[in-house]
Order: structure tokens, then C-alpha cells, then sequence
């Protein structure tokens, strides 16, 4: 089990740029992938972008793609998303969470560890 913080939220204007990190304590998070979702007020939890244990995969929701870019630093045992050119529609609470599979994910369910989420709120 590993168990993850989210951090890097705030306001931002539309246009600008957010960097979000996901950090990991627990046995062995170098071997799981991450996802990192959203959820905005009165709606369903949605994929926003996913990484393989390793990074060589990378995958993307068609409404980021382009904008957004995830990472990550195993020797820091850390996942980034970088969130540029945001959006209004990009308001959310963002989560992060690992799955031990190490092959990234777009669905929620197939990941057991979750995050508090970390509030975004873009101004028009």
C-alpha cells in the first residue's frame, strides 16, 4: 500500500499555467502507475492523465491533451501534472492514485490508493 498528498492547487486565470505533485510514501511506489483524476461540483470523477511504473507510457483525456503533461521522479517518489493554457471547464478537485499494476490505468476503479484531492480553481 502506499499513501499519496496532493499539493500544488490554487486560483489561476484562464491561460495560465498550475504545476500539481503527487507525493508517495510506502513500500515499492516506483513500481506503480498513476493516474490523476478530477471531479467538479455535482459531477462524476473523470480521467485526466495516467503513467506507467517506469514512464515510457503516458496517457491523456482527450480535454487535456496537448495542454497537460504527467510525469514523474522515481528517486523522488513523486508524480507531477503540469497543467498549461488551463481552462475554466478545468475547475475541479484533482486526485492522484496508484495502482500496483504498473501499467497506466484511465479507469478509476482498477486503482487502490487514492489522495485527498487538491482544490483548482481556474478564473475566466
Amino acid at each position: 500500500q502506499v499513501w499519496l498528498v496532493e499539493s500544488g492547487g490554487g486560483l489561476v486565470q484562464a491561460g495560465g499555467s498550475l504545476r500539481l505533485s503527487c507525493a508517495a510514501s510506502g513500500r515499492s511506489f516506483s513500481t506503480y502507475a498513476v493516474g490523476w483524476f478530477r471531479q467538479a461540483p455535482g459531477k462524476e470523477r473523470k480521467f485526466v492523465a495516467a503513467i506507467s511504473w517506469n514512464a515510457d507510457r503516458t496517457s491523456y483525456a482527450d480535454s487535456v491533451q496537448g495542454r497537460f503533461t504527467i510525469s514523474r521522479d522515481n528517486a523522488k517518489n513523486t508524480v507531477y501534472l503540469q497543467m498549461n493554457t488551463v481552462k475554466p471547464e478545468d475547475t475541479a478537485n484533482y486526485y492522484c492514485a496508484a495502482r500496483s499494476y504498473g501499467t497506466a490505468s484511465i479507469y478509476s476503479l482498477t486503482y487502490d490508493n487514492w489522495g485527498q484531492g487538491t482544490q483548482v480553481t481556474v478564473s475566466s
